[in-house]
């Protein structure tokens, strides 16, 4: 049971983990590049041009984000306004679009009423505030300076990435919407770069930051997440503390049944000693008693460990308030190389809690048991 406890917890947390670490990277950068003296990037297409020239980096594409606040037919909420361009806009409809399309958000437009700006808004936020799609609703920028066919906005599709700090705030629109939301036209205030791998993120951004130099502060998905991380990872050493304190209770449980073994068996050993069985053997047989129980309930906690976390994910036992957790549902996502390290450290401690009673059979003088029984 504690082998099975201990996989559950490792798999719970390699879930909440992983599943928070994808989120966050399918809809932010996975590195960050803004001037250092905090004013818009105008020459973000040049910009972008040099970044993509650097090893190791997939794509480079301008973006902002604005506060605002939006008003529909139910309620009005704050939002995050994000200015996209069309590569990314393809990607996220790829991942997360649920009605519409952010197609209409680059089509062709006229000076009508028609031609008000179209936007993509996270399905949370879309239903709390009550929006559909074609639906025509205002939002009002932080920023001073949007005239009012600026500040209108036709609901072009609903989106929904599975993180709720999304779901819940943030609204696409053309990048040229949001530099004219923010009072910068033809002007970005991040250009977003994707890496061909995120865990090596720190080594591209060093690369990209010697190519610009020091005009540009660069900040990667590791330290904008990096409180996050560090209490999922206090969390996870916390949870395995505890399940660690059940393994050790079941290996003084098997101490315990080995000394009245000794107790019990006590003329049985004393006849092995005196037809020539040595200390070492008798001290053997209780070792290879308590290996054989440590490996069986190793082998049986894997199973049944690896049982447990396929049934919560079919049934999706693991479910949380996204509103406070950010996710609605966590992956039980076993790796092997747990499973073995705690099958491992079950049987090692299961083998050295046989050395006190083994050593205790050992002593035993075959005159006095024999004697006393």
């Amino acid at each position: 049971m504690g082998v099975a406890a201990l996989i559950v917890v490792f798999a719970l947390s390699n879930g909440f983990r992983d599943e928070m670490r994808d989120k966050i990277l399918q809809g932010t950068a996975h590195l960050s590049v803004l001037r250092t003296d905090g004013r818009a990037i105008e020459n973000y297409s040049e910009l972008a041009s040099r970044v993509k020239q650097v090893e190791g980096v997939v794509s480079a594409s301008a973006t902002t984000y604005d506060g605002a606040l939006a008003r529909g037919s139910k309620d009005t909420g704050y939002t995050v306004i994000r200015g996209i361009e069309k590569d990314t806009a393809q990607l996220a409809e790829r991942q997360w679009i649920r009605e519409g399309s952010f197609g209409p958000l680059f089509a062709p437009t006229a000076t009508t009423e028609k031609s008000i700006p179209n936007a993509v808004v996270g399905s949370d936020l879309a239903a709390r505030i009550g929006l559909s799609v074609g639906d025509v609703f205002q939002v009002i920028p932080a920023h001073e300076g949007a005239n009012d066919l600026t500040r209108r906005l036709r609901v072009a599709g609903t989106f929904r990435s599975g993180l709720f700090e999304y779901d819940s705030t943030w609204i696409y629109v053309p990048l040229e919407t949001a530099a004219a939301f923010a009072g910068n036209n033809h002007a970005a205030s991040v250009l977003s770069v994707q890496v061909n791998d995120a865990d090596n993120v720190q080594l591209v951004s060093a690369n990209v930051s010697k190519a610009l130099g020091d005009s540009y502060t660069l900040v990667d998905w590791q330290q904008a997440n990096q409180p996050l991380f560090a209490a999922l990872a206090l969390e996870r050493r916390m949870g395995l503390f505890i399940i660690g304190l059940i393994i050790a209770v079941a290996t003084l449980n098997i101490t315990t049944m080995l000394i009245l073994v000794v107790v019990e068996r006590r003329r049985d050993i004393a006849i092995l000693n005196a037809l020539g069985a040595t200390r070492s053997g008798v001290m053997f047989v209780f070792i290879i008693e308590g290996a054989v129980i440590g490996a069986i309930g190793a082998v049986i906690g894997v199973a049944l460990g690896f049982l447990l976390c396929m049934i919560g994910n079919h049934y999706k036992v693991v479910s949380l308030p996204a509103d406070v957790y950010s996710i609605s549902n966590v992956p039980l996502t076993p790796k092997p190389g747990e499973m073995l390290v705690a099958a491992l450290v079950a049987f090692v401690l299961s083998v050295l809690a046989t050395i006190y009673p083994a050593r205790a059979a050992s002593r035993l003088r075959p005159v006095e048991a024999l004697r006393d029984s």
